[in-house]
């Protein structure tokens, strides 16, 4: 679109995939590449592509060649969870990155020496990243502003019918009060001290207390705005938590439990079952990832 609307070839790409063949996306559909690793070429800037979740083993060869190629390269940017590999290949220690925000506590853990930020996207010392989705257009739109002007920039938003470009500190996620879709402070505030109080889940009467409102009252407000009670909305919070550490983490189950204000594993395991009608245990053996990697390459 940037040479469509300048009249000129400002950027040229090409595809490339450890050997060359096509590359699986995670709804099936087949990408074919121009290149292998082996025959990359001189360029600019490297977009590691990833799919959901994230794989944390495997990837030996491409991890191989970014450790080799990645430091001698201008620009190498991760989209998704491209950056997950591009911090296992040592190539965002003590950088300002971000990846998708279901994946961030993972990264957290996994590479201190990287500084994870929640913005949208982060372009910190020749490394670029983002968090997925619509992120990579704002991140894309940002680098041709900064190469070619921000008139370029906004035209081709304008094209792409993208209401505005959205800056690199803007949050990922959603407000709260469009999530839940309700706009009443007393249970916003009530849902934010929930949210953040998942290991040691406050008792009703705790939450109550910090919200200011008797928890009679509270009780009303979830009943009227989310059709449910606190209690249960809390534990359908810690149970997705839970989800979400079991995807993504090591931890062990008893770990995972613990972390999520459960105080025996037979409890953690009975509710999990209950919930989502699968034990934990079964949840961490069908972890799967379902698509490939892709690398994009301008020049």
């Amino acid at each position: 679109m940037a040479n469509w609307i300048s009249g000129k070839t400002l950027y040229e790409y090409i595809s490339l995939s450890t050997d060359g063949a096509g590359v699986a996306a995670s709804v099936g559909a087949t990408m074919q590449v121009d290149h292998a690793l082996d025959d990359f070429p001189e360029v600019d800037l490297l977009l590691v592509i990833g799919a959901s979740p994230i794989a944390k083993t495997g990837h030996e060869t491409e991890l191989s060649w970014l450790r080799n190629h990645g430091r001698r390269l201008l620009a190498i940017g991760g989209v998704g969870t491209g950056s997950y590999l591009l911090a296992r290949a040592g190539l965002l220690d003590g950088c300002k990155a971000t990846i998708h925000w279901w994946d961030l506590n993972h990264l957290r853990e996994s590479f201190p020496n990287t500084y994870l930020t929640t913005n949208l996207f982060e372009v910190d010392n020749g490394r670029f990243t983002c968090s997925g989705g619509s992120a990579s257009m704002d991140m894309i739109l940002h680098i041709i502003g900064h190469q070619f002007g921000l008139d370029l920039a906004a035209s081709i938003s304008e094209q792409f019918v993208c209401e505005r470009i959205r800056t690199h500190e803007e949050p990922q996620r959603v407000p709260l009060k469009s999530r839940i879709g309700v706009s009443q402070p007393k249970l916003i505030e009530a849902v934010t001290l929930m949210e953040a109080n998942i290991e040691e889940p406050l008792s009703p009467d705790d939450l109550a207390m910090h919200v200011g409102v008797s928890r009679r009252h509270l009780e009303r407000l979830f009943k009227k705005y989310l059709v449910t009670v606190p209690s249960k909305y809390y534990l359908e919070l810690r149970l997705e938590r839970a989800r979400q550490m079991l995807q993504q983490s090591n931890k062990s189950i008893v770990q995972v439990g613990l972390a999520c204000g459960f105080s025996s594993a037979s409890h953690f395991s009975t509710t999990y079952r209950n919930h989502f009608q699968i034990t934990p245990r079964e949840e961490r053996n069908n972890r799967t990832r379902p698509g490939g990697l892709g690398f994009s390459v301008e020049l």
